[in-house]
């Protein structure tokens, strides 16, 4: 045709009328043009709406849209016979898809901040390819019928009438069951799962492996919220197995959110900052129950949000359960001190220049105590735990202290006669702290009560306790004043104690290995010469043992081999030379290589 108008050169030639017929090929051809037109004007519109969701705070815009096209998706593959994605598949995209995803980023000027802003926060990141994380309410674990909405409450209630408080309220204000699965699908399945384990229910092991998928899949997440991470201190708190996965998480997410950044305007009064505060604490807290205790570098620091914990508790929206938090930051601000001072170096025998440290740090403990005791109370939902948890605080962190004075023994240079006095002194100050610790679980009928609701950390202090005083009993130290007699008895009537407090407990819990680690313990150390018993007010000396190394070396297989290394027992600080293993019945986390890094 010329320019492209009838007739055709063929037709005209022939004196025909010339009627156009498009081609196939044409067809083709054309549809293609529209087809890449259209699809670069949705990729426009999308990348807008996207942008329009990200200023609005308003995710649930994609989320709805992204249903739809599921739907519809679902549909045509009925229709057509096409198989669906799997749940698996749906979960996330693929390696490939990941590859691809595209990560824009944009300038921000704030106008509310100086020059002096933080670098990073200049630059803000752009969503341009949406849906790509899955719609949060299809992981609530009531609407997926893991757990009914009344086993969910039963679970709800045991949490926050009672464990919640143990911890001085991670989820603050009461909340009912329809708020929490609002708030956050993975806290939900926290609560459900640390309830069903103090209730001892069937359900535990269904809603941990939710919790731990849930959290699997929210790791490369953008769109988590303080709620997550109140569900991952609740993880860390009491699921021993993937605590520290946890409380990884959980610090990495609290500096993304700017959680540190909070407490300038917690001081003005603003009320969501003073909770957004609050929840830092609790998030230093449970990182150093699991860094320093087991020889780990703290992943949280004392910085601004720390330091300003004694005006954090002097503004107008504090409660009595900060009082015990900021007790808790000031343990545990000293606790981080000693770990930096001394380091985790344990074969190292300490020198004249660490003593001065030591009783320095000794001095600030016993001001928290003093200061600490006097202020707490008696709790309507933990009666006296708020006075005695500080005692027993302080003595967990005075066994950590002083069990330094065990550094290096063994080694040259161990007890010098220059420092042998002072070393002495230490040792002696921790086996008074051990014995404290066992002896308030073994007489205190009201921690006793306590114990299926504390948090983990309170366990493998207790377990630290038992293998401390049965191993300088029976191995070290002249001056010491040992009675092992006294020792053994102490041991013996603590394992009765929590037998009897284990007998209902789901066998998931800590504390049950705990007691069938003690026990057994003691019977291997009673059955080391039954002919020649330890006599009453015995002295072993420290850097000679006198009894045979193997007594402590428990490799042998039992209870299908598992180690008492399952709770990190390996780590604490005395015992981290590797020699000692106390075998139990902890089962491994075998889903721990499922939650990734964290």
């Amino acid at each position: 045709m010329r320019n492209g108008q009838p007739p055709c050169v063929r037709c005209e030639r022939r004196g025909l009328g010339c009627t156009v017929n498009r081609s196939l090929q044409m067809i083709l051809e054309s549809d293609a043009t529209w087809k890449e037109v259209m699809e670069r004007k949705i990729r426009v519109l999308e990348s807008a709406l996207g942008k329009v969701a990200q200023h609005l705070s308003m995710p649930e815009i994609l989320d709805e849209a992204m249903d739809e096209d599921e739907d519809l998706a679902v549909a045509e593959a009925h229709h057509s016979n096409v198989p669906t994605p799997t749940r698996t598949q749906q979960n996330g995209p693929s390696p490939n898809t990941e590859k691809h995803t595209p990560h824009n980023y944009d300038l921000v000027m704030d106008p509310d901040s100086g020059p002096a802003a933080i670098p990073g926060s200049v630059i803000s990141p752009i969503v341009t390819v949406p849906g790509f994380e899955q719609n949060r309410a299809e992981q609530d674990i009531i609407t997926r019928g893991i757990i009914s909405e009344q086993q969910a409450q039963a679970y709800l209630d045991i949490y926050q009438n009672r464990l919640d408080h143990f911890v001085y309220r991670i989820i603050g204000d009461r909340k009912t069951l329809a708020e929490v699965r609002a708030d956050s699908p993975l806290l939900l399945a926290a609560i459900c799962t640390v309830g069903a384990l103090h209730l001892a229910a069937a359900d535990f092991e269904k809603c941990y492996q939710e919790f731990v998928a849930i959290a699997a899949t929210q790791t490369f997440s953008r769109r988590n919220t303080v709620d997550d991470i109140r569900a991952l201190c609740i993880g860390a708190f009491w699921l021993s197995g993937i605590s520290w996965t946890c409380i990884g998480a959980a610090v990495r997410i609290s500096t993304e959110v700017q959680l540190h950044r909070s407490i300038f305007k917690a001081l003005q009064g603003e009320r969501s900052h003073y909770l957004r505060t609050r929840l830092y604490y609790l998030v230093f807290i449970c990182d150093h129950h699991f860094s320093v205790a087991f020889g780990r570098p703290p992943m949280t620091r004392q910085d601004d949000s720390i330091r300003a914990i004694l005006q954090f508790i002097e503004t107008e929206h504090a409660v009595e359960d900060d009082l015990r938090l900021a007790s808790q930051v000031d343990f545990w601000s000293v606790g981080s001190d000693i770990y930096q001072t001394f380091g985790v170096d344990v074969e190292r025998p300490l020198d004249a220049s660490a003593i001065d440290p030591v009783r320095r740090y000794s001095i600030s403990l016993d001001r928290i105590r003093a200061d600490w005791t006097q202020r707490l109370h008696s709790n309507r939902y933990v009666g006296n735990y708020p006075r005695k948890g500080v005692t027993l605080h302080y003595h967990f962190a005075r066994l950590y202290l002083f069990s330094m004075a065990f550094r290096g023994i063994g080694k040259p240079g161990f007890r010098a006669p220059h420092v042998a006095q002072e070393i002495d002194e230490l040792a002696n100050q921790a086996l008074l702290s051990a014995t404290a610790i066992l002896g308030t679980v073994r007489d205190d009928e009201e921690i006793q009560g306590h114990l299926n609701g504390l948090p983990t950390y309170f366990d493998v202090m207790i377990a630290f306790a038992v293998v401390f005083v049965l191993k300088v009993s029976t191995k070290y130290a002249t001056s010491l004043h040992v009675d092992t007699t006294e020792i053994r008895g102490l041991v013996a009537d603590l394992v009765v104690v929590l037998n009897k407090i284990t007998s209902n407990m789901h066998s998931r819990h800590l504390l049950v290995s705990v007691a069938k680690g003690a026990e057994t313990l003691l019977e291997k150390t009673a059955m080391q010469d039954p002919s020649r018993p330890v006599p009453s007010n015995a002295h072993v000396t420290m850097s000679q043992p006198t009894f045979d190394q193997s007594l402590f070396d428990m490799s042998g297989h039992w209870n299908d081999g598992v180690t008492m290394d399952n709770f990190f027992m390996g780590e604490l600080d005395f015992l981290s030379n590797g020699q000692l293993l106390l075998q139990n019945t902890y089962q491994p986390d075998l889903n721990y290589s499922s939650m990734g890094h964290m």
